[in-house]
């Protein structure tokens, strides 16, 4: 890129990054210390601020480089990301919105303790939500040094290096300084400015071909070199057997995962009540549906307009497309509309970043210090006076050291697709953290030992069956491209890892000698369908 590209894009970065900042400052200096303030930011938030932080916060790089990257490569198999992430959120509003808000205080353990032996429940779920946290974290620090990468022009390695770890440092400092309620407003600014560059884009892609989504559709098959069979599907799952499971695997992983999202669930507790939860998820599937549809039109833009191998030149995995069109839809390099499309763009993609790893690292945080850290603290007998002062003391050295596991993760990951990666991550979550999260709302008779069954069982194999798989060993694209211990043939583990976590649940309950407690369970399932009793 050219330095006029990189000056302007680095002006901009540092515009947010300073605005950002300065949010952080100003909550914290207004901020009371609890843990109420710290985790759900007081509970303060109306439904449509925190609709607009729910998409802030879900509206990734993954979603804004990542599957415009993906269906730039590989035309409709891309899709299934937009489909798959989009349709998630009916799972969400019909099943766990509402009924999460009026059960828990602060994370997925909460709700699941509710009516189970504490102890055991809480290590359990917050081992799996910090688990799924930093492979989500893992896919942000990846777009960012893909960003940045294009913008220094794609050779500086270092660079990219250098960008993983200080993303890792601001995300630390905004959970530390701010807590919930800087990330929300972080969160917030962040969708206002994704909605309103991808919007721009969209129009200048549809400009371009005057308005023809049909022709757009036929001159990206034409440039993709695949001719109707990129508009078709099989380009990148229609191969063998394994890439059709692969491809059935992932659609389970994302349909399912979003609501077994720590970062995701932790949101429904920042609204006075259940119905304002529920109203926040309808404001964020306007915005978020809107933001998909948009993804689809950028990604065959990319395509039609600056072609597959142009895109995979830049970055293998498809990650920087969204930037390139952008550059070429100013008026092309060297044009000073060009450079200011572009470095807004770029600048847009960051903030994305920037606040949804704020988000995930608040979660993640939130998951050691209120269910580990606590859980072990009060087994051990300490006050109970000093507990709210000592989770958010926690939750900040937490944050510190969840970043530090994030960035080097994401220096290892660095060549990988981010949607890629985001779907290992809702395989995880939905693996893990849905089963024990509706049995414990819906089955009546669901024990503790069926809670602990039901984490463990589908977080252990999940993770294993990656390790084991293509995405680490035994492919040029790998983690670990020089070795091969691979022997679990599909890239994405959700198709085994998803169904082993109900049936975990489910044979830990029938084996369990603990009677249920009918008495805890009908108590909580008034208060899930009531809000009696929620805090």
């Amino acid at each position: 890129m050219s330095v006029s590209h990189q000056t302007l894009a680095l002006v901009l970065f540092s515009a947010f990054i300073a605005v950002t900042l300065a949010i952080t400052t100003w909550v914290s200096r207004n901020r009371r210390g609890s843990a109420e303030e710290f985790y759900a930011g007081g509970r303060l938030f109306s439904p449509m601020e925190n609709g607009f932080a729910i998409a802030g916060d879900y509206m990734s790089a993954a979603s804004f480089l990542g599957i415009s990257g993906l269906i730039a490569l590989f035309g409709y198999d891309g899709m299934l990301y937009s489909v798959g992430f989009l349709v998630a959120w009916l799972v969400v509003l019909l099943l766990v919105a509402e009924l999460v808000r009026n059960c828990g205080r602060f994370t997925l353990a909460d709700v699941v303790a509710a009516r189970m032996a504490e102890r055991p429940v809480r290590i359990a779920a917050g081992t799996s939500s910090v688990t799924v946290s930093v492979l989500y974290l893992v896919a942000q620090m990846v777009g960012a040094g893909s960003l940045v990468a294009l913008l220094l022009g794609g050779t500086s390695g270092a660079a990219r290096s250098w960008t993983v770890i200080g993303v890792g440092a601001l995300m630390v400092i905004y959970v530390s300084l701010g807590g919930m309620r800087a990330t929300t407003w972080i969160q917030i600014v962040k969708a206002v400015l994704l909605m309103a560059g991808s919007v721009a884009l969209t129009v200048l892609v549809l400009v371009r071909f005057h308005g023809d989504f049909g022709q757009l559709l036929l001159t990206a098959a034409e440039r993709s070199g695949h001719g109707r069979d990129f508009l078709g599907p099989g380009l990148r799952y229609g191969g063998d057997w394994t890439a059709k499971l692969d491809f059935i695997s992932l659609g389970l992983a994302l349909v399912l995962g979003t609501a077994g999202l720590p970062h995701i669930l932790s949101r429904f507790y920042t609204v006075p009540t259940a119905a304002a939860a529920r109203r926040s998820v309808v404001w964020s599937i306007g915005l978020i549906g809107s933001f998909y549809l948009m993804t689809i039109v950028l990604g065959f833009g990319a395509a039609a307009i600056i072609g597959p191998d142009a895109v995979r030149a830049s970055n293998a995995a498809g990650n920087t497309a969204v930037p390139l069109l952008a550059l070429d839809l100013g008026g092309g390099a060297g044009s000073t509309g060009g450079t200011v499309l572009f470095a807004i763009v770029a600048a847009v993609a960051f903030a994305t970043i920037l606040a949804v790893v704020a988000g995930i690292t608040l979660a993640s945080s939130a998951s050691v210090a209120h269910d580990l850290y606590a859980t072990l603290r009060r087994r051990r007998g300490n006050h109970a006076g000093k507990k709210p002062y000592s989770e958010v003391a926690v939750a900040r050295a937490a944050a510190a050291g969840i970043g530090v596991a994030a960035i080097g993760l994401g220096l290892l990951a660095r060549d990988l697709n981010v949607a890629f990666l985001v779907g290992l991550a809702f395989a995880v979550a939905a693996s893990a953290n849905l089963p024990v999260l509706l049995y414990s709302l819906f089955w009546r008779n669901f024990t503790t030992r069926g809670a602990v069954w039901s984490v463990y069982g589908g977080l252990v194999p999940a993770v294993l069956l990656v390790v084991l798989s293509p995405v680490v060993s035994g492919s040029p694209e790998a983690l670990f491209p020089g070795v091969d211990f691979h022997v679990f043939p599909l890239q994405n583990p959700g198709l085994v890892s998803i169904p082993l976590g109900f049936l975990a649940g489910w044979i830990g309950t029938a084996t369990s000698p603990e009677a249920p407690d009918a008495a805890k369970h009908a108590e909580t399932e008034v208060r899930a369908l009531t809000g009696a009793g929620a805090v």
